[in-house]
């Protein structure tokens, strides 16, 4: 976790909170209304929000969360959020994702809310944590994470004789294997989407965005990057891999068929298997993700999102209790996990019946036994950058080229280096790179 003054963070070219630098607040944004009691909306779009303001709303007849559904965050509704912000009517609470967290602390969009969330901290891992913590201050509770592990067709492994790999060794060995048995198989699909990639990187020891001072570190092509880029490059060039765009139809296809054997992904592809390959339930399981080096537990994290509490929210100690019981009491998890498929960011969570019990899709296996030693294995000290939008298009656009052969995985991310670092400059931002 970060460690860095509240004046240091106020000069953070741009990234200050509204409590420890200064701003106004709305009487909109957390009412306190004649009869004494409190009224905190809340913007969001998960499945499963909804019914937890629900029970919060029937345990606390005092303060009183209003829930509204807003498009998700990539489609408009981070927009919506900042407009509202800007036009000193936003809600209190907002669902952020971790990797859009930076953007609204670049924005000044966010309220610190640590004095409220001492009892709650250790309810979270280090890395739910750290995402919502920067320095001193706090801007939200953790609600979920997305740990990575390896999903394989467990009839294709066992046809062609695989065992789930063990290190990312064993996992090139299995692809040459396979793809010399038969061609028409492949191992895995290579994405180019940033965040996965980023998940793969996390796990090599490698971190993209920190701060020095008053400016943003940024490190895309650092060696954990290139090392991860060389290993998958090699897969690429000897064409033991896929190169389909992730979501599209060939991709998901092969997963159906089975002609891509395994997806490295995050808790919330079962929901993605289960939605797209229906024909192959009961043809997967879930090991843990490959390991660069034998015997370690070490995993990435490709997702997640936190309760955010916003600028100018003028309840904000009513709005961290309810953010902090959304994602700690065992109700609202058990609610969360069934309606909206969340891993909780929670230990006290992943403990819950609704999170372990054994899937039919998977063969009976409780696959969240998996997801949590994988959550209990990534790294802590993975931070996002600001505008991570602009960031994740250049990302897919680079990568995209190297997949057809127009530039290597390795220039691809040198190229998205340094269109990050001159898109922070030109909105202001002072960078260091190495």
């Amino acid at each position: 976790m970060l460690r860095r003054t509240k004046g240091i963070m106020c000069m953070l070219a741009g990234m200050s909170l509204v409590a420890a630098c200064g701003s106004g607040g709305s009487a909109d944004k957390g009412q306190s209304r004649a009869d004494g009691k409190v009224s905190i909306e809340f913007w969001g779009w998960a499945p499963g929000y909804e019914e937890s303001v629900a029970q919060w709303n029937r345990q606390n007849p005092d303060v009183q969360v209003v829930f509204k559904t807003i498009p998700t965050g990539a489609k408009g509704g981070y927009e919506k959020m900042f407009s509202a912000i800007k036009a000193d009517n936003a809600p209190c609470l907002a669902q952020v994702g971790f990797e859009s967290v930076p953007t609204f602390l670049a924005e000044g969009a966010l309220q610190d809310i640590a004095a409220h969330t001492d009892d709650v901290k250790s309810e979270f891992s280090d890395f739910a944590w750290s995402q919502v913590a920067y320095g001193d201050q706090v801007v939200g509770i953790p609600v979920d994470v997305g740990p990575q592990a390896l999903f394989y067709r467990t009839d294709v492994f066992e046809k062609f004789q695989l065992k789930p790999p063990a290190t990312w060794a064993e996992f090139e060995d299995a692809a040459r294997k396979l793809h010399k048995a038969d061609p028409s198989y492949a191992l895995t699909n290579f994405s180019t989407e940033s965040y996965w990639y980023a998940g793969l990187v996390g796990q090599a020891g490698g971190n993209w965005f920190d701060t020095a001072g008053d400016s943003w570190k940024v490190d895309i092509n650092g060696a954990a990057s290139k090392k991860v880029a060389d290993y998958w490059q090699g897969l690429i060039d000897d064409k033991l891999v896929t190169t389909s765009q992730p979501w599209s139809p060939e991709w998901l296809k092969g997963l159906s068929t089975g002609k891509i054997a395994t997806a490295v992904g995050a808790v919330w592809m079962a929901g993605v298997l289960q939605d797209n390959a229906k024909n192959s339930a009961g043809k997967w399981a879930v090991a843990p993700m490959p390991q660069w080096d034998q015997g370690t537990h070490v995993a990435g994290n490709e997702g997640g999102s936190t309760t955010a509490v916003l600028k100018g929210c003028d309840n904000a100690e009513q709005a961290a209790d309810f953010a902090a019981w959304m994602s700690t009491d065992d109700k609202s998890l058990a609610n969360l996990i069934t309606k909206g498929g969340i891993y909780p960011a929670a230990g006290a969570g992943r403990r819950l019946p609704e999170a372990n019990k054994p899937q039919d899709f998977f063969g009976g296996q409780r696959i969240h036994e998996v997801f949590n030693q994988a959550a209990a294995g990534t790294a802590a000290d993975w931070k996002w950058g600001p505008n991570m939008t602009q960031a994740a298009t250049a990302f897919q656009d680079s990568l995209g080229e190297a997949t057809v052969g127009r530039t290597t995985l390795s220039d691809a991310l040198d190229d998205v280096q340094d269109k990050v670092v001159a898109d922070y400059k030109a909105k202001g931002l002072s960078v260091i790179t190495r």
